[in-house]
């Protein structure tokens, strides 16, 4: 029996309301790669919309929140933190955004830490297209979560 649809075969949300609660963490990462001349105007904050990486941030954090407005299914989730890193990649050219979301509630926060990369990424991608319209946006996965009946989860590299 697949758990989003009702006896009549109708999606619905899942009831959590018997769940312990718990910590809650996730982390995901994902990548966006570009060109040099795109990878230099972030370095050195000379796009036409401002600066890149801290808008970014700010989206990222933003996407988090407002996970359960974008996905059907996911449950509202007060959040206790999201923390994000960007990491420089110049050998892409580009960047890594990772995520970190954590809460404690009867429900992970997988969803929400791969939705505040999504965002933050494309952020990006919207703020520094006028240079390059060719950039990926790849490799986005959960790394690893914690808490709640299935325990933990760490991705394997490779």
């Amino acid at each position: 029996m697949l758990t989003h649809l009702n006896e009549k075969n109708m999606p619905k949300m899942v009831d959590v309301g018997d769940k312990d609660t718990t910590k809650r963490v996730a982390i995901a990462s994902g990548t966006i790669t570009m060109s040099q001349e795109a990878y230099n105007a972030i370095k050195q904050n000379t796009g036409k919309k401002g600066p890149v990486l801290q808008t970014a941030v700010i989206a990222a954090i933003m996407g988090a929140k407002r996970t359960s407005d974008l996905i059907p299914m996911c449950h509202p989730l007060a959040l206790n933190s999201v923390d994000i890193d960007i990491e420089d990649m110049p050998n892409l050219p580009g960047f890594k955004l990772i995520s970190k979301v954590i809460t404690h509630g009867k429900t992970g926060v997988e969803m929400e830490a791969l939705s505040s990369v999504s965002i933050g990424l494309l952020t990006i991608y919207d703020m520094i297209k006028a240079i390059d319209k060719s950039m990926v946006i790849s490799d986005i996965a959960l790394e690893s979560k914690s808490g709640g009946k299935s325990g933990e989860y760490r991705r394997k590299n490779g």
